[in-house]
């Protein structure tokens, strides 16, 4: 039977898209708390390299083998508790795509930083704020759709 593969793809890419944003969160947080353009700069392309590896593949993978499993499973699309989490997928998305830009933004201006020895700029500042409140909502909108597809409330 398929439901086993998929819930596995599907759970690891849950892990993935979890891990990874809290990882590059966490690695992006303390190195702007190093205030350091170089480190910054370094970081700021892991972790845009990251994002685009990992959780741009798993972002692609989630509704695939989700849609899938629904399918195998025989859970209609439009139940209340696939509908909530597909809502707040959607949601998370419109956070994410513009946080990969701010990224990539916050690592040229790190870069521009560090190969003139200059301090970050005060966009880079304004950038890391907008990156940082976009980060809340969709950090817990991920972890409130892993606790749907876990718990299946009726809806």
């Amino acid at each position: 039977m398929m439901y086993e593969p998929l819930l596995f793809l599907h759970v690891v890419g849950a892990c993935v898209l979890l891990g990874t944003g809290a990882g590059i969160a966490f690695f992006m947080l303390i190195a702007h708390r190093s205030d350091d353009p170089t480190l910054i700069a370094h970081v700021a392309g892991i972790v845009v390299l990251a994002d685009t590896v990992f959780t741009a593949t798993a972002a692609i993978a989630q509704p695939v083998t989700g849609v899938l499993l629904a399918h195998v499973a025989g859970w209609p699309l439009w139940e209340g508790w696939v509908l909530l989490s597909l809502g707040l997928y959607v949601f998370v998305g419109i956070f994410w795509l513009p946080v990969v830009w701010i990224q990539i933004q916050m690592h040229k201006l790190a870069v521009e930083a560090r190969d003139q020895g200059a301090a970050l700029p005060p966009r880079y500042y304004r950038l890391f704020r907008i990156w940082f409140a976009c980060g809340i909502p969709a950090f817990i909108a991920v972890l409130a759709i892993i606790w749907i597809m876990l718990t299946k409330p009726a809806l």
